[in-house]
Formats: structure tokens, C-alpha cells, sequence
């Protein structure tokens, strides 16, 4: 997913209980918390290794931390904006999921799972992705998340 976590995650909130007061910063942060590794792979790693092979990239990671967090979040009164949080980072990869590939075997396998490929048909890796067919769905989810945003103004 190139450009639709963000509106997935708005999405997502959507989804929700409308009434619990961080459920639209909670679902928007987890829907694009996995990729602040960009940072690191960009300006320290100098892309030497497949962002989605850093840990925030891995499933079990945010399973074991969510397995944790959340008890805590509930003795807080939190639990549900936290499990819209996590739910947002799991639709992160999910979405990854789809052409970009996640670990969903680690830490029993370093595999990037994957539904397909994006070939590199042109210079520019962007291009490549633009122009595939999977950038359609992250276009209807951006129709989606702005059709609920106006119909949200609207009321």
C-alpha cells in the first residue's frame, strides 16, 4: 500500500463507537505507525534492507505488545480506543499484505508474504506502483474515506 493507509484508518474509526473521544487519533496513528521505519531506512540504513523486515513491520511484535498493552489500556478505561489503535496497525499490514509483503511466519520465518507482485516495468519504482492495478484499491479506499467524510459533514 502506497497511499491508503491514512484513509483506511479514518475508515476504520468509522467503523467505531462515534462516541469514545480518541478513537479517530488512535485508528489514525496505528494506520501508519508500522511505516515511521521509513526514517530509519531512509536516513540511517540507507535502504540496505526491506523496510518491511524491521520489527514494526512484524505481526507477532505488535501481537505480544497488544497482548500487554491492552489489559492495561482496560484497567485504564481505554480499552477500546487501544484495540482501535491495534486494530489500525493490523490493517496496516494487512494492506502490506496485499504487494508489499509482511512476516506473518516470524519469528519462524523471515518470508514477506504476499497476494502479488509489482514489477519493476519502469525507472522509477513510484511509476511502477502507480500504474499497477493494485494502486485501484488504495484509490477506492480514498473514495470511500472521503464519501464517509462528506456524509459525516453533511449531518
Amino acid at each position: 500500500m502506497f497511499i491508503g493507509h491514512l484513509p483506511a484508518g479514518y475508515i476504520l474509526s468509522g467503523a467505531s463507537n462515534p462516541n469514545w473521544r480518541w478513537v479517530l487519533p488512535a485508528a489514525l496513528l496505528g494506520s501508519i505507525l508500522p511505516d515511521f521505519d521509513l526514517i530509519f531506512f531512509y536516513f540511517v540504513d540507507n535502504r540496505s534492507i526491506h523496510h518491511h523486515h524491521y520489527w514494526v513491520h512484524i505481526p507477532a511484535f505488535w501481537a505480544l505488545i497488544a497482548m500487554f498493552a491492552l489489559p492495561l489500556l482496560a484497567w485504564r478505561g481505554w480499552f477500546g480506543t487501544g484495540l482501535i489503535f491495534f486494530a489500525a496497525i493490523f490493517l496496516h499490514l494487512l494492506l502490506d499484505t496485499i504487494v508489499g509483503g509482511i512476516q506473518w511466519a516470524a519469528p519462524f520465518s523471515d518470508h514477506l508474504y504476499r497476494f502479488t507482485e509489482v514489477p519493476a516495468r519502469y525507472g522509477n519504482w513510484v511509476l511502477s506502483f502507480v500504474l499497477h492495478w493494485t494502486f485501484l484499491l488504495e484509490l477506492v479506499v480514498w473514495g470511500l474515506a472521503l464519501f464517509l467524510w462528506f456524509r459525516k459533514r453533511e449531518t
